[in-house]
Protein backbone atom coordinates (compact mmCIF):
# COMPACT_ATOMS: atom_id res chain seq x y z
CA UNK A 1 0.00 0.00 0.00
CA UNK A 2 1.26 3.29 -1.13
CA UNK A 3 1.74 6.64 1.20
CA UNK A 4 -0.43 10.11 -0.07
CA UNK A 5 1.76 11.80 -2.43
CA UNK A 6 2.79 15.06 -3.13
CA UNK A 7 0.44 16.81 -5.93
CA UNK A 8 3.24 17.65 -8.65
CA UNK A 9 3.56 21.01 -9.95
CA UNK A 10 5.92 23.60 -10.70
CA UNK A 11 5.70 25.26 -7.07
CA UNK A 12 6.91 22.02 -5.29
CA UNK A 13 9.50 20.37 -7.54
CA UNK A 14 11.87 22.86 -6.05
CA UNK A 15 10.97 21.59 -2.41
CA UNK A 16 10.80 17.79 -3.56
CA UNK A 17 14.05 18.22 -5.53
CA UNK A 18 15.63 19.33 -2.47
CA UNK A 19 14.20 16.74 -0.09
CA UNK A 20 15.54 14.17 -2.45
CA UNK A 21 19.14 15.36 -1.87
CA UNK A 22 18.62 15.74 1.90
CA UNK A 23 17.87 19.74 1.94
CA UNK A 24 14.99 21.25 3.29
CA UNK A 25 13.71 24.69 1.12
CA UNK A 26 12.27 27.31 2.05
CA UNK A 27 10.71 30.47 0.27
CA UNK A 28 12.41 33.74 0.83
CA UNK A 29 10.89 36.96 -0.03
CA UNK A 30 13.85 39.32 -1.20
CA UNK A 31 11.63 42.53 -1.06
CA UNK A 32 10.49 42.09 3.32
CA UNK A 33 13.20 38.93 4.22
CA UNK A 34 10.11 36.78 5.45
CA UNK A 35 10.59 32.86 4.79
CA UNK A 36 7.18 31.15 3.94
CA UNK A 37 5.82 27.34 3.68
CA UNK A 38 4.31 26.25 2.17
CA UNK A 39 5.19 27.21 -1.41
CA UNK A 40 3.07 29.98 -2.93
CA UNK A 41 3.56 32.78 -5.84
CA UNK A 42 3.39 35.48 -3.58
CA UNK A 43 4.59 36.19 -0.39
CA UNK A 44 2.21 35.74 2.76
CA UNK A 45 3.94 38.88 4.82
CA UNK A 46 4.23 41.70 1.81
CA UNK A 47 2.02 40.15 -0.79
CA UNK A 48 5.44 40.87 -2.61
CA UNK A 49 6.52 38.58 -5.72
CA UNK A 50 10.19 38.32 -5.51
CA UNK A 51 10.60 34.61 -3.60
CA UNK A 52 13.43 32.31 -4.36
CA UNK A 53 14.73 29.17 -2.85
CA UNK A 54 17.31 28.81 -0.38
CA UNK A 55 18.12 25.99 2.18
CA UNK A 56 16.87 26.22 5.63
CA UNK A 57 18.62 25.20 8.89
CA UNK A 58 16.36 21.92 9.48
CA UNK A 59 16.00 23.12 13.17
CA UNK A 60 13.43 23.75 15.02
CA UNK A 61 11.08 23.05 17.80
CA UNK A 62 7.55 20.71 18.69
CA UNK A 63 5.06 23.27 18.45
CA UNK A 64 1.79 21.10 19.08
CA UNK A 65 1.51 16.96 18.64
CA UNK A 66 -0.39 14.19 18.31
CA UNK A 67 -0.46 10.76 18.54
CA UNK A 68 -1.78 8.26 16.01
CA UNK A 69 -2.23 5.07 17.24
CA UNK A 70 -4.53 3.70 14.45
CA UNK A 71 -3.11 4.81 11.09
CA UNK A 72 -4.85 5.88 8.45
CA UNK A 73 -3.77 2.37 6.00
CA UNK A 74 -1.58 -0.26 6.52
CA UNK A 75 0.66 1.85 4.94
CA UNK A 76 0.86 4.30 8.04
CA UNK A 77 2.26 2.04 10.68
CA UNK A 78 0.52 3.25 14.02
CA UNK A 79 1.63 4.87 16.21
CA UNK A 80 2.99 7.60 15.09
CA UNK A 81 3.72 11.17 16.22
CA UNK A 82 1.90 13.89 13.80
CA UNK A 83 3.62 16.95 15.08
CA UNK A 84 3.53 20.97 13.70
CA UNK A 85 7.12 22.18 14.19
CA UNK A 86 8.31 25.89 14.60
CA UNK A 87 11.27 26.08 12.03
CA UNK A 88 13.63 28.55 12.94
CA UNK A 89 13.63 30.18 10.02
CA UNK A 90 10.07 31.09 11.01
CA UNK A 91 7.24 28.90 9.74
CA UNK A 92 5.67 26.53 10.97
CA UNK A 93 5.48 23.16 8.98
CA UNK A 94 3.16 19.94 9.69
CA UNK A 95 5.47 16.74 9.29
CA UNK A 96 5.68 13.66 11.46
CA UNK A 97 8.47 12.97 14.59
CA UNK A 98 10.49 9.57 14.17
CA UNK A 99 12.87 7.81 15.82
CA UNK A 100 11.68 8.24 19.32
CA UNK A 101 8.88 6.93 21.98
CA UNK A 102 5.90 8.68 21.22
CA UNK A 103 5.88 9.14 24.73
CA UNK A 104 9.50 10.97 24.18
CA UNK A 105 7.69 13.90 22.33
CA UNK A 106 6.93 17.41 24.40
CA UNK A 107 5.78 20.76 22.96
CA UNK A 108 9.12 22.77 22.85
CA UNK A 109 11.71 19.46 21.98
CA UNK A 110 13.94 20.92 19.94
CA UNK A 111 14.17 18.80 16.73
CA UNK A 112 16.33 18.23 13.23
CA UNK A 113 15.23 17.78 9.91
CA UNK A 114 15.69 14.41 8.32
CA UNK A 115 14.23 12.70 5.06
CA UNK A 116 11.86 9.27 4.71
CA UNK A 117 11.53 7.51 1.47
CA UNK A 118 7.54 8.23 0.78
CA UNK A 119 7.84 6.23 -2.20
CA UNK A 120 10.46 4.79 -4.92
CA UNK A 121 10.58 8.70 -6.55
CA UNK A 122 9.77 11.26 -3.59
CA UNK A 123 11.34 11.67 -0.22
CA UNK A 124 9.67 13.85 2.49
CA UNK A 125 10.88 16.12 5.84
CA UNK A 126 10.19 14.12 9.13
CA UNK A 127 12.34 15.37 12.33
CA UNK A 128 13.55 13.70 14.43
CA UNK A 129 14.39 14.92 18.23
CA UNK A 130 17.23 16.85 19.31
CA UNK A 131 19.64 17.39 22.32
CA UNK A 132 20.45 21.01 22.91
CA UNK A 133 22.54 22.15 25.61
Amino acid sequence: MNKIQPTPGTLVETFIAGCRVGELRLQCCGSCGAYQFYPRIICADCHGRDLSWTAASGRGRVRSFTVVRRGISAAYEAPYVVALVALEEGPTMMSHIVACAPEDVAVGAPVQVDFAAWSDSVSLPVFTLESRD
